[in-house]
Order: C-alpha cells, then sequence, then structure tokens
C-alpha cells in the first residue's frame, strides 16, 4: 500500500489560515466536506479533537498526524495540508506544525489506520528533503508527486 494510491488531489490543501489547533482542524475537515469526500463534520471535528486531548499527534519537526475513526467511510481520505506560518500543536520539539497529514478511517478496519499511520511516519522519517520540498510545493500535483517520488526511494 502506498500514500500516493490514497491521496487526491482535491484532498490538498496549500494555503491554511488558522493558527490555533482546533481551528486547523476544523479547517481541514471542512475543506474535506465541501470536496464531498466526508460527512459528518462536526463528529469528525469532536473525534480529532478527543485524539489530540489524549496526546498530541505532532511528530516533531514541523510534521503532526491528526487521526480518527469515523462509522460509514467506505475508503479512507488522507488529507495534506501545508500552514506556511506554522501551528502550534504542543509538538514534542515544542517546533510549530507546518505539515499535516489528517487520516481519517472506519473503524471497520483497524489495522488499516495503523498501516497508514506507520507509512506516514517511514515516509517523515526517511525522506529528509520531504519537507522542505512539500513547503516549497506550488500545487495540488506538486504535492502527489513528491510524495510518490519518496515512496520510490524508501
Amino acid at each position: 500500500m502506498r500514500l500516493s494510491n490514497i491521496l487526491k488531489e482535491k484532498s490538498i490543501m496549500l494555503e491554511m489560515k488558522a493558527d490555533q489547533k482546533a481551528e486547523i482542524l476544523a479547517e481541514m475537515v471542512r475543506f474535506l466536506k465541501t470536496q464531498k469526500l466526508v460527512g459528518h463534520e462536526k463528529e469528525i471535528i469532536e473525534k480529532l479533537l478527543q485524539r489530540e486531548a489524549l496526546g498530541s499527534t505532532a511528530l516533531g519537526e514541523g510534521v503532526a498526524i491528526p487521526h480518527c475513526k469515523v462509522k460509514g467511510l467506505k475508503k479512507p481520505v488522507l488529507l495534506v495540508g501545508i500552514a506556511r506560518s506554522g501551528v502550534n500543536f504542543e509538538a514534542p520539539d515544542g517546533k510549530p506544525v507546518r505539515i499535516f497529514f489528517l487520516l481519517i478511517t472506519s473503524p471497520d478496519d483497524p489495522s488499516l489506520n495503523l498501516q497508514i499511520l506507520a507509512l506516514v511516519a517511514q515516509l517523515v522519517k526517511k525522506s529528509p528533503e520531504l519537507k522542505a520540498k512539500l513547503l516549497a510545493a506550488k500545487d495540488p500535483r506538486q504535492i502527489l508527486e513528491i510524495i510518490r517520488e519518496q515512496e520510490e526511494k524508501a
């Protein structure tokens, strides 16, 4: 399984505006709803906030993987979001998060959720140039190409 097979151009946000944790999560979910990739906007935001209350999903070095499970999803939804000004996401290294990989999966397949989370974490860890390339990308297609390229190297 590859992230580039799950990620769609229409689930890539290049200019996120919010600068607080709750607002950035809501901004990403609203975007997915406008793209008709999810329904139940309030439920998803609530679940993401509940997950964050357990501990930040920020990995450090400017990357976070907020995630939750929602009933009724046929396929996993992965959003890549860029917040150029950075968001305080309570990262272990204290640095603001600029790159978000938001994952929403069905509770019917918990192993799929873990597989995708692991793929994101591995990609970020094994590709030192990934973050700079994603931040420099000019459009969603470029982001998808960068992720595809990095996956092939890994």
